[in-house]
Formats: structure tokens, C-alpha cells, sequence
């Protein structure tokens, strides 16, 4: 299906300024932490995502941008180089979450 309208960005979203919570900045650290070193590829990216999540209810989009954000800010690139997106949502025991991800470069 189609829809003929121009899409809304998540900046157009929200009036006035937006402020990290204290669990975005604990959030955004650990990950960092654990972020391994990586040489990004340069040109159009394909992004593929699997996020291990033990509430069924979640959403599979809630944690992409905050995650995408932060892949940015650890291996500075611009994310307005991702084309193509894969996600996929995988349900697992409490305490047992994960994020698994690979990228590439796209013809």
C-alpha cells in the first residue's frame, strides 16, 4: 500500500525543547561502554537490528532512535546515510534482553 504524504519527522513531533532523562544518560553510557570499536562503512547503509525484549507489549520501533542516536555518537556518522532498515523484535526471558546489529554498505 501507499499513502501520497510527506512523512513527519520525530523532530516535527515535539514542541519546544526535548531533555534526556537520567535513564536515557545511564542507558546511553552503558551502551556506549559496551559498544565494541567498529570502522563504519562509508556511502548509502543498510542497518539490521534484532532487539531481544522480554515485555511482548513493546513496541519493535520505541528503542530504534535512541539506539541509532547513539551509534552515531560513538562512531560518528550521520545516520541520514542509513537507506534501508531492518528490525526485528525477539521475546526472551526478563533479564535476558539484548540488541543485535550489523551494517553495510548498499549498492
Amino acid at each position: 500500500m501507499r499513502v501520497n504524504i510527506k512523512p513527519l519527522s520525530v523532530n516535527q513531533v515535539w514542541q519546544g525543547r526535548r531533555f534526556k532523562t537520567k535513564d536515557y544518560k545511564n542507558y546511553e553510557t552503558e551502551v556506549m561502554l559496551k559498544l565494541s570499536p567498529f570502522q563504519f562503512p562509508n556511502g548509502k547503509l543498510k542497518l539490521s537490528i534484532t532487539f531481544g525484549l522480554s515485555n511482548k507489549m513493546s513496541d519493535i520501533d520505541n528503542p530504534v532512535k535512541p539506539f541509532v542516536d547513539i551509534l552515531q555518537k560513538k562512531y560518528g556518522f550521520n545516520d541520514r546515510d542509513i537507506y534501508e532498515m531492518s528490525l526485528k523484535k525477539d521475546i526472551v526471558k526478563k533479564g535476558e534482553e539484548y540488541i543485535k546489529w550489523s551494517i553495510k554498505r548498499i549498492k
